[in-house]
């Protein structure tokens, strides 16, 4: 997965109204449930269908590093999924996104301004148009080349531009070295 798209589900991940089952047994079980079957279960994580009976009955409770890391981010892709519909729509329509970031930012402008890039930490409330942009490119499958794309045009227009009252001249930002990047609703 990428920073940008893993930013998205966290911010969307802050809205859930339960928490999501936190041990392994419990994971496997709703998995199971979700499914439809443990033969599916076993398919998605790549493991024996007889180890995913084996975490439903309790007989194994602690997985290894990388089938837990898996487990998880299975079960909170599923996880209350009318909430997070309804988090990306308010985020969409009325709320917009907050982005945070500490990166590398430069930007193409006329000669005799300057454009050198630098490290920045900005803290951003982007329109809900970018919000519903964000979201449309992560639901498409794009890559994190076209979500970094979206957020620097984003960045750009309210950030430096200011909404159309500066720096009309700027023509493109560019995000690079990202250090930090955290999303919120």
């Amino acid at each position: 997965m990428s920073m940008f798209a893993d930013g998205l589900d966290a911010a969307v991940q802050k809205a859930f109204t339960r928490p999501a089952p936190k041990t392994a047994p419990a994971q496997m079980r709703y998995l199971v449930r979700q499914l439809k079957g443990t033969k599916a279960v076993a398919q998605l994580l790549r493991i024996s269908q007889r180890t995913v009976e084996r975490y439903v009955k309790g007989q194994i409770r602690k997985p290894r590093p990388d089938l837990a890391a898996r487990l998880e981010s299975e079960v909170k892709k599923r996880w209350q999924p009318q909430i997070r519909a309804r988090a990306r729509a308010r985020a969409a329509t009325t709320d917009g996104i907050v982005i945070d970031t500490r990166a590398r930012m430069g930007y193409t402008a006329p000669i005799g301004s300057t454009d050198q890039d630098r490290v920045r930490h900005l803290t951003v409330a982007l329109p809900p148009q970018y919000a519903a942009r964000l979201f449309e490119a992560q639901e498409s499958g794009s890559g994190e080349q076209r979500l970094r794309e979206i957020a620097a045009e984003a960045l750009k227009e309210v950030y430096f531009q200011d909404g159309g009252r500066r720096a009309g001249s700027l023509e493109e930002v560019r995000f690079t070295d990202i250090e930090h990047l955290e999303f919120d609703l």
